[in-house]
């Protein structure tokens, strides 16, 4: 099986000089905005599903098929677009995991990444983190790349660990190793409190790629895309961006109906509507459908839309 997302997202990868930016996106809405916007990849956050899907937090409580569906979802909007997509903890055993990877790679995605919390996990910026043993996080790893062999994918497995807020940063390094000798190709430390520790990260992973979670509010510095490179990151993520900007509109525009009984116009200086139900359809393809139908002959939108 050739999965042509995975394979651009190696490139990306293999390429000098390169850093890969990743906005997080947890709908279908917050997906076209940013390939709207002209970025080369997208990443699923697993709290902005949560949230999104469920309207619930981050706490372990989507399944593989919540996330499996969001993130097929999201892929099919632009097959160009490799998308990385958090897989929780594979979401139990050895058996399962390697399921979890056949719903990932049948959902077209190029990448995931795994963790070493227990199956009741959270999101990894919150406290009293529990995490596995070093050998059932490795049994997910391996199974993960045994099921990827099965199928015949080359879909990227990414190792993440929680391990730093328990254990310290030695044995969270330790476990990314292991990881990585368990077949994993890019290591992603989560929960770092320090710029130091995300710099001792990338030079005792080396020449391993590493992944850089960036959450406004969480326990991690905040660095741009040129600092993050400079430290030797090959991706970095920004998991909840587009979450929190949904947050507070939603906030605004709901209190302003609230207090007001009605949701105003927002229009430019020109005059031109801002926001309107054409300009939300037309950044979903309303075009683009529209005549797609004409083109292959049917009739459905002949007058226009």
């Amino acid at each position: 099986m050739v999965n042509k997302a995975a394979a651009k997202l190696r490139a990306q990868l293999a390429e000098k000089d390169n850093i890969i930016v990743c906005p997080g996106v947890q709908d279908g809405l917050s997906a076209r905005v940013c390939l709207d916007e002209g970025f080369k990849n997208l990443y699923m956050t697993g709290a902005g599903t949560a949230m999104s899907v469920l309207g619930m937090p981050d706490l372990g409580l989507t399944t593989v098929d919540d996330m499996a569906r969001n993130a097929g979802m999201i892929a099919g909007l632009d097959r160009d677009v490799p998308v990385i997509a958090d897989a929780d903890t594979g979401f139990g055993g050895p058996l399962m995991v390697a399921r979890t990877i056949e719903k990932y790679i049948q959902a077209g995605v190029a990448a995931l990444h795994i963790e070493d919390q227990v199956t009741t996990k959270r999101c990894g910026h919150l406290s009293a983190k529990e995490i596995v043993d070093v050998g059932t996080y490795t049994a997910r790893i391996r199974a993960a790349v045994a099921a990827r062999k099965s199928v015949g994918d080359d879909i990227v497995i990414i190792a993440r660990t929680d391990a730093l807020q328990s254990l310290g940063f030695d044995e969270a390094i330790a476990r990314l190793k292991a990881a990585v000798e368990a077949g994993a190709e890019v290591a992603f430390l989560e929960g770092m409190t320090t710029k130091q520790q995300m710099q001792d990260c990338v030079r005792a992973m080396a020449p391993t790629p590493c992944f850089l979670n960036m959450v406004v509010g969480g326990v991690t510095p905040l660095v741009d895309r040129d600092e993050a490179k400079a430290m030797g990151y090959s991706i970095v993520i920004w998991p909840i961006f587009a979450m929190t900007a949904a947050l507070l509109a939603y906030r605004e525009a709901a209190k302003e109906l609230k207090g007001t009984g009605m949701n105003k116009e927002r229009r430019d200086e020109s005059g031109k509507l801002l926001g309107g139900v054409r300009e939300c359809f037309e950044v979903c393809g309303l075009t683009k459908y529209s005549n797609f139908d004409k083109d292959m002959g049917g009739t459905s939108f002949s007058k226009g839309v």
